[in-house]
Protein backbone atom coordinates (compact mmCIF):
# COMPACT_ATOMS: atom_id res chain seq x y z
CA UNK A 1 0.00 0.00 0.00
CA UNK A 2 1.19 3.44 -0.99
CA UNK A 3 2.21 5.86 2.08
CA UNK A 4 0.79 9.52 1.34
CA UNK A 5 3.23 12.31 2.75
CA UNK A 6 1.70 16.05 3.22
CA UNK A 7 2.79 19.09 4.07
CA UNK A 8 0.87 20.85 7.15
CA UNK A 9 0.91 23.80 4.77
CA UNK A 10 -1.61 21.76 2.16
CA UNK A 11 -5.11 22.79 2.61
CA UNK A 12 -7.23 20.52 3.40
CA UNK A 13 -10.89 19.65 2.56
CA UNK A 14 -13.14 20.57 5.52
CA UNK A 15 -15.51 17.91 4.37
CA UNK A 16 -13.64 15.14 3.04
CA UNK A 17 -10.20 15.88 4.50
CA UNK A 18 -8.39 15.66 1.17
CA UNK A 19 -4.96 17.46 0.71
CA UNK A 20 -4.58 19.78 -2.07
CA UNK A 21 -1.64 21.31 -3.48
CA UNK A 22 -2.51 24.63 -3.37
CA UNK A 23 -5.39 27.00 -2.40
CA UNK A 24 -6.64 27.04 -5.99
CA UNK A 25 -6.31 23.41 -6.09
CA UNK A 26 -8.95 22.96 -3.26
CA UNK A 27 -11.03 25.71 -4.31
CA UNK A 28 -11.06 23.89 -7.59
CA UNK A 29 -11.94 20.56 -6.11
CA UNK A 30 -14.60 22.41 -4.38
CA UNK A 31 -16.27 24.78 -7.13
CA UNK A 32 -14.53 24.40 -10.03
CA UNK A 33 -15.61 22.44 -13.90
CA UNK A 34 -15.11 19.04 -12.00
CA UNK A 35 -15.96 19.58 -8.38
CA UNK A 36 -16.54 16.27 -5.72
CA UNK A 37 -19.87 16.68 -5.59
CA UNK A 38 -20.67 15.99 -2.09
CA UNK A 39 -18.64 18.53 -1.28
CA UNK A 40 -19.74 21.17 -3.66
CA UNK A 41 -23.86 20.60 -2.71
CA UNK A 42 -22.11 21.10 1.71
CA UNK A 43 -20.13 23.97 0.63
CA UNK A 44 -22.39 25.62 -1.61
CA UNK A 45 -24.68 25.78 1.70
CA UNK A 46 -22.03 26.01 4.22
CA UNK A 47 -18.58 27.09 2.84
CA UNK A 48 -16.80 30.43 2.99
CA UNK A 49 -16.19 31.84 -0.48
CA UNK A 50 -13.41 33.66 0.51
CA UNK A 51 -11.21 30.86 3.09
CA UNK A 52 -12.92 27.84 1.50
CA UNK A 53 -13.42 27.29 5.37
CA UNK A 54 -16.77 25.27 6.20
CA UNK A 55 -18.94 26.47 8.83
CA UNK A 56 -21.67 24.56 10.73
CA UNK A 57 -24.77 26.40 9.20
CA UNK A 58 -25.76 28.62 6.40
CA UNK A 59 -26.27 31.05 9.45
CA UNK A 60 -22.92 30.92 10.95
CA UNK A 61 -21.31 30.37 7.52
CA UNK A 62 -22.89 34.69 6.68
CA UNK A 63 -21.37 35.97 10.17
CA UNK A 64 -18.10 34.27 9.28
CA UNK A 65 -17.86 36.00 5.59
CA UNK A 66 -19.09 39.35 7.14
CA UNK A 67 -15.42 39.53 8.97
CA UNK A 68 -13.23 36.87 7.14
CA UNK A 69 -9.40 37.49 7.69
CA UNK A 70 -9.04 36.65 3.74
CA UNK A 71 -11.98 39.41 2.29
CA UNK A 72 -10.05 42.00 2.49
CA UNK A 73 -6.25 40.16 2.31
CA UNK A 74 -4.37 38.92 -0.65
CA UNK A 75 -6.71 36.57 -1.86
CA UNK A 76 -9.40 39.46 -2.40
CA UNK A 77 -6.87 41.92 -3.56
CA UNK A 78 -5.93 39.18 -6.56
CA UNK A 79 -9.62 38.43 -7.31
CA UNK A 80 -9.83 42.30 -8.31
CA UNK A 81 -6.70 42.41 -9.90
CA UNK A 82 -8.10 39.65 -11.97
CA UNK A 83 -11.23 41.86 -13.40
CA UNK A 84 -8.67 44.52 -14.36
CA UNK A 85 -8.26 45.41 -17.98
CA UNK A 86 -4.66 46.17 -18.12
CA UNK A 87 -1.59 43.94 -16.26
CA UNK A 88 -0.12 46.12 -13.38
CA UNK A 89 3.56 46.03 -12.66
CA UNK A 90 5.33 47.51 -9.87
CA UNK A 91 8.91 47.18 -8.24
CA UNK A 92 8.79 50.11 -6.43
CA UNK A 93 6.03 49.71 -4.06
CA UNK A 94 8.45 48.60 -1.02
CA UNK A 95 11.55 48.78 -0.21
CA UNK A 96 13.92 46.09 -1.42
CA UNK A 97 12.01 43.24 0.23
CA UNK A 98 13.73 40.07 1.52
CA UNK A 99 11.21 37.61 1.81
CA UNK A 100 8.25 37.58 -1.50
CA UNK A 101 5.31 35.44 -1.66
CA UNK A 102 4.52 34.47 -5.18
CA UNK A 103 1.37 32.78 -6.22
CA UNK A 104 -0.28 32.20 -9.74
CA UNK A 105 -3.34 31.59 -11.40
CA UNK A 106 -3.92 28.74 -13.66
CA UNK A 107 -6.33 28.47 -16.95
CA UNK A 108 -6.61 24.69 -18.84
CA UNK A 109 -4.99 23.68 -21.85
CA UNK A 110 -5.23 20.42 -23.55
CA UNK A 111 -8.17 18.56 -25.68
CA UNK A 112 -9.88 18.69 -21.95
CA UNK A 113 -9.03 21.79 -20.31
CA UNK A 114 -7.25 19.62 -17.32
CA UNK A 115 -3.57 20.92 -18.01
CA UNK A 116 -2.48 23.60 -15.74
CA UNK A 117 -1.18 26.78 -17.63
CA UNK A 118 0.25 30.43 -15.76
CA UNK A 119 -2.20 32.88 -16.65
CA UNK A 120 -1.52 35.44 -13.89
CA UNK A 121 1.31 35.93 -11.53
CA UNK A 122 1.73 37.83 -8.28
CA UNK A 123 4.10 39.22 -5.98
CA UNK A 124 3.86 40.56 -3.11
CA UNK A 125 6.28 41.13 0.45
CA UNK A 126 5.45 40.79 3.56
CA UNK A 127 2.86 43.11 4.28
CA UNK A 128 1.42 42.13 1.41
CA UNK A 129 1.47 45.19 -0.84
CA UNK A 130 1.80 43.59 -4.38
CA UNK A 131 5.07 45.01 -6.17
CA UNK A 132 4.24 42.81 -9.21
CA UNK A 133 1.68 41.72 -10.90
CA UNK A 134 0.68 40.61 -14.66
CA UNK A 135 -1.34 38.75 -16.87
CA UNK A 136 0.68 35.85 -18.59
CA UNK A 137 0.00 34.61 -22.13
CA UNK A 138 0.72 30.56 -22.20
CA UNK A 139 2.67 29.32 -24.48
CA UNK A 140 0.07 26.41 -25.63
CA UNK A 141 -3.62 27.34 -26.30
CA UNK A 142 -6.22 27.67 -23.61
CA UNK A 143 -9.00 25.38 -24.19
CA UNK A 144 -10.61 26.32 -20.22
CA UNK A 145 -10.57 29.71 -18.62
CA UNK A 146 -11.62 27.90 -15.47
CA UNK A 147 -13.13 31.75 -14.90
CA UNK A 148 -15.16 30.93 -11.56
CA UNK A 149 -12.09 30.43 -10.36
CA UNK A 150 -9.49 32.33 -11.68
CA UNK A 151 -12.02 35.77 -12.61
CA UNK A 152 -9.85 35.30 -16.01
CA UNK A 153 -11.39 36.24 -19.60
CA UNK A 154 -10.46 35.73 -23.32
CA UNK A 155 -9.53 40.08 -23.06
CA UNK A 156 -7.03 39.22 -20.19
CA UNK A 157 -5.01 36.94 -21.97
CA UNK A 158 -5.11 38.71 -25.25
CA UNK A 159 -2.29 41.62 -25.20
CA UNK A 160 -0.80 39.54 -21.65
CA UNK A 161 3.14 39.43 -21.64
CA UNK A 162 4.58 36.43 -23.25
CA UNK A 163 5.78 33.37 -21.07
CA UNK A 164 9.49 33.87 -21.30
CA UNK A 165 9.33 37.51 -20.80
CA UNK A 166 7.57 37.26 -17.36
CA UNK A 167 10.45 34.33 -16.46
CA UNK A 168 13.02 36.97 -17.12
CA UNK A 169 11.38 39.85 -15.13
CA UNK A 170 10.41 37.28 -11.99
CA UNK A 171 14.10 35.63 -11.93
CA UNK A 172 15.83 39.09 -12.24
CA UNK A 173 13.49 40.24 -9.10
CA UNK A 174 14.30 37.21 -7.57
CA UNK A 175 17.95 36.75 -7.55
CA UNK A 176 18.07 40.61 -8.07
CA UNK A 177 21.28 40.81 -9.47
CA UNK A 178 22.82 37.64 -8.88
CA UNK A 179 23.88 34.84 -10.51
CA UNK A 180 21.38 31.38 -9.50
CA UNK A 181 25.35 29.34 -8.85
CA UNK A 182 26.59 32.16 -6.28
CA UNK A 183 23.22 32.89 -4.59
CA UNK A 184 23.70 31.55 -0.73
CA UNK A 185 21.05 31.30 2.45
CA UNK A 186 22.67 33.47 4.42
CA UNK A 187 24.25 35.99 2.26
CA UNK A 188 23.84 38.18 -0.81
CA UNK A 189 20.84 39.73 -1.83
CA UNK A 190 19.07 36.99 -3.70
CA UNK A 191 14.95 37.26 -1.85
CA UNK A 192 13.65 34.08 -0.45
CA UNK A 193 10.37 32.93 -1.88
CA UNK A 194 7.22 31.65 -0.17
CA UNK A 195 3.99 30.50 -0.88
CA UNK A 196 1.75 27.25 -1.11
CA UNK A 197 1.88 24.87 -4.40
CA UNK A 198 5.18 26.99 -5.10
CA UNK A 199 6.80 23.35 -6.43
CA UNK A 200 3.72 23.65 -9.36
CA UNK A 201 3.36 26.92 -9.55
CA UNK A 202 7.33 27.39 -10.86
CA UNK A 203 6.75 24.47 -12.88
CA UNK A 204 4.06 26.02 -14.81
CA UNK A 205 6.05 29.13 -15.35
CA UNK A 206 8.80 27.19 -16.21
CA UNK A 207 11.01 28.89 -13.91
CA UNK A 208 14.06 27.12 -11.52
CA UNK A 209 14.94 28.70 -8.26
CA UNK A 210 17.67 28.02 -5.71
CA UNK A 211 15.66 25.25 -3.88
CA UNK A 212 17.57 26.54 -0.08
CA UNK A 213 15.83 29.81 -1.18
CA UNK A 214 12.27 28.46 -1.35
CA UNK A 215 9.79 28.13 2.14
Amino acid sequence: MRTSYHSVHEPTCGICNKHCRSFDSLREHLIGPLPKQECKNIFSICGCRFCLTILESPNARRIHQERCQFSNGLTARMAVLGLRDNPTIDYTSSRSPRVVALSCKMVGGGSDGSLDLCARVCITDESENVIFHTYVKPTLPITNYRYETTGIRPENIRDAMPLKQAQRKIKEFLCYGEPMWKIRPRSGKARILVGHGLDSHLDCLQLEYSSFMIR
